[in-house]
């Protein structure tokens, strides 16, 4: 018996020019409900313009986005979205930070509350509620970040580069972390990163750019059993798909089946 497939993110035949720049060139995939997909590219391959587009912050200018079934024709509702910086609000301590979405939306309860301090013990900000954004490492300001992206539970998650700004250390740690804390709730994620790496052990499916103009050159199922952890940067197939994705954004050779592969977990962060 077949299994029924419900897509959240549709993305047919988009493109989009700034001027005479293509950024993105006629772009086609889909996103499963409740899957993990990275977006994996150079800089300048318009991943982000691509993400900003699904967000309905920027205007394709041809082809056609649905989320949930509906077309995008401007900012979207119930999503969350994750930048490279935090943006954490400098007067607010970590917990009301988390609490801001809720804030705004004008619906703050003992639920979102909780919610909100059972995401923290999930990030590992348990006993820093009330420590103000400077009080916090970068790591953990992003944690935060991320907590309040998901506090609403939208279907949907956007993170542009969320730990491009970390130092490599933290950054391994920071992929791990978040692994836990989506399967946690299992939304759909879609995740920019110029890091083969990262994309690798986050994904469910990888969408390869190629250098500007951005065009779709791959798309790469990850079938490495989850839930991952350390061993998993040094398994065969890690390497193996790792090797696909660079060989598909053209690191490695055309084919990418002799692309040289780092298989120390030092190199996490690539």
């Amino acid at each position: 018996m077949r299994r029924r497939v419900s897509i959240a993110l549709e993305i047919a035949d988009v493109h989009k020019t700034f001027g005479t720049l293509v950024a993105v060139e006629r772009a086609s995939f889909a996103v499963e409900a409740n899957e993990f997909v990275s977006i994996v590219g150079p800089s300048g391959c318009g991943k982000s313009t691509l993400l900003r587009m699904v967000a309905g912050l920027v205007a394709p200018a041809g082809g056609r986005i649905r989320v949930a079934g509906r077309e995008v024709t401007g900012p979207i509702r119930d999503v969350g979205m994750v930048f490279q910086a935090p943006v954490l609000l400098p007067w607010r301590t970590t917990l009301a930070n988390i609490l801001f979405v809720a804030d705004v939306a004008g619906k703050t309860t003992a639920e979102h509350r909780e919610r909100a301090l059972q995401l923290m013990a999930l990030a590992g900000l348990s006993g820093f509620e009330h420590a103000y954004p400077h009080e916090l490492s970068g790591g953990m300001q992003q944690r935060a970040a991320i907590c309040r992206a998901l506090l609403l539970n939208p279907p949907l998650i956007l993170m542009d580069e969320p730990f491009g700004a970390l130092d490599v250390m933290t950054r391994e740690r920071m992929g791990f972390e978040l692994q836990k804390i989506w399967a946690a709730s299992r939304n759909t994620v879609l995740f920019v990163t110029h890091s083969i790496s990262e994309a690798v052990l986050l994904s469910d499916t990888i969408v390869v750019m190629t250098p500007r103009p951005g065009r779709i050159q791959d798309i790469v199922k990850v079938d490495l059993p989850r839930p991952r952890d350390v061993s998993v940067l040094e398994h065969p197939r890690f390497i193996e798909l790792s090797a696909r994705v660079r060989g598909g954004i053209g690191m490695g050779s055309e084919t990418g089946s002799h692309a040289k592969v780092v298989s120390d977990p030092a190199a996490f962060a690539q």
